[in-house]
């Protein structure tokens, strides 16, 4: 396979770091084995990158550090206003860039957000957008379960995606992609009117080789007693109310328990409804461990469930397949990209009151039945080696850029 020079916006790039800083990080190493690869990044990501090159150096991968225009640097970081005109400095440089490098493609990796412009899209260079997300909502049955801020909370996000979906610089975006990921189905259909034509589904979501060895090493708990846990910021989209019902509603073990991990605002109200469901003592809230304590209490558990009503990714379901544990999600947004019914339960979601019940009725199944759990943690496993390593991604990245410069090499020359 031929080595191109590939040029890559990531906005959210950091070594060690999970979310998209590790998705930023990550690719750009695995992409640095096969070609010659030059990064946009923020400048408040150079110290932490440094750092880590100056210990393990990767002559094949150069970071180009920028930050908005003029006043607008001052705006807080990471903030839509922030990373927007981010995109209209990286031009510029990437626009530089262009003039002293042969770029074979550009490729906009973080931020994972559709409704967002890059301007690199501009370029005389094949373009790649994605896996952009945030095409997700929460279905609006489920609103009524909400408070008042988490109300509030989703109608400012689709306010938000709305005017960026309205933005022309988005539109020409799609339009102007060789390539566009979607993270969801969702995402692809909010995609599809702005113009993308060559829509592919992929999660932006993996785990490096050491990452799903060290996890594979998580023993099977004994079966009793049989646990279930959840890991999530407690946030009223996460879907923990609905965990914690369907948990008191099914039919378990006496001594079955449900481990939560994770902070936020809807602790109080969660380990109210624990209470008033009459489980309060089985629910375990557990708090935000470190994450070498994190991954000893899911080697603790049997089952993840996982019922959040909008994610776009979903590290915690490759986490928990990759450990050999089955997962029970919403088939919703990322988590139905990433779970098969080989490797758990993906629970449709049309109303609270059926969701809960069919949540329930897969803890019941797993609960009572060791044999199933085992066979679809051996598949989760070897689902996640096949396909959501960064490594496979790497390769496979390497194969389309291969494909895409050689179909449009004719039209460039």
């Amino acid at each position: 396979m031929k080595s191109l020079n590939i040029l890559i916006s990531a906005y959210a790039c950091q070594p060690h770091m999970g979310s998209e800083p590790g998705v930023g990080w990550h690719l750009v190493q695995e992409l640095a084995k096969h070609h010659r690869v030059w990064v946009l990044t923020r400048s408040s990501n150079r110290a932490a990158i440094e750092a880590e090159l100056a210990q393990n150096a990767i002559e094949t991968l150069t970071f180009l550090y920028c930050d908005p225009p003029g006043l607008a640097q001052r705006l807080p970081p990471a903030q839509v206003p922030h990373y927007y005109l981010w995109q209209v400095g990286a031009y510029f440089v990437a626009k530089a860039l262009l003039e002293t490098v042969n770029i074979d493609l550009i490729h906009h990796v973080t931020y994972v957000r559709y409704s967002t412009p890059s301007f690199l899209a501009l370029l005389p260079v094949p373009f790649v957008w994605g896996p952009v997300g945030g095409g997700e909502m929460a279905p609006k049955a489920f609103w009524g379960d909400f408070s008042r801020r988490g109300q509030a909370y989703e109608v400012v996000r689709s306010l938000v995606h709305r005017a960026g979906e309205l933005d022309p610089f988005t539109a020409m975006t799609a339009r102007r992609s060789a390539i566009v990921k979607a993270t969801t189905p969702d995402t692809a259909r909010r995609l599809q009117p702005l113009g993308a034509t060559n829509l592919q589904v992929e999660s932006e979501s993996g785990l490096s080789t050491e990452e799903i060895e060290r996890l594979s090493q998580c023993s099977i708990p004994a079966p009793v007693p049989f646990r279930f846990i959840s890991m999530a910021r407690l946030l009223h989209w996460k879907g923990l109310h609905l965990g914690i019902q369907a948990f008191a509603s099914a039919q378990l073990p006496p001594d079955t328990e449900y481990w939560i991990l994770g902070e936020g605002p809807e602790l109080a109200s969660l380990q109210a409804l624990a209470k008033r469901h009459g489980v309060g003592d089985r629910v375990k809230f557990l708090g935000r461990l470190p994450r070498a304590e994190t991954l000893q209490r899911l080697g603790q558990c049997h089952t993840l469930v996982h019922a959040s009503l909008h994610d776009s990714g979903g590290w915690v379901c490759l986490e928990a397949m990759a450990a050999g544990r089955p997962v029970i999600c919403l088939d919703l947004g990322g988590p139905s990209v990433q779970v098969t019914l080989e490797t758990g339960f993906k629970i449709p979601a049309h109303t609270p009151a059926q969701t809960i019940e069919h949540l329930a009725t897969a803890m019941e199944k797993l609960a009572f039945n060791p044999e199933l759990c085992q066979q679809m943690g051996t598949a989760g496993q070897q689902r996640v080696q096949k396909h959501f390593s960064w490594e496979a991604k790497g390769r496979e990245l390497s194969q389309q850029y291969a494909v895409l410069c050689h179909e449009v090499a004719p039209c460039a020359s």
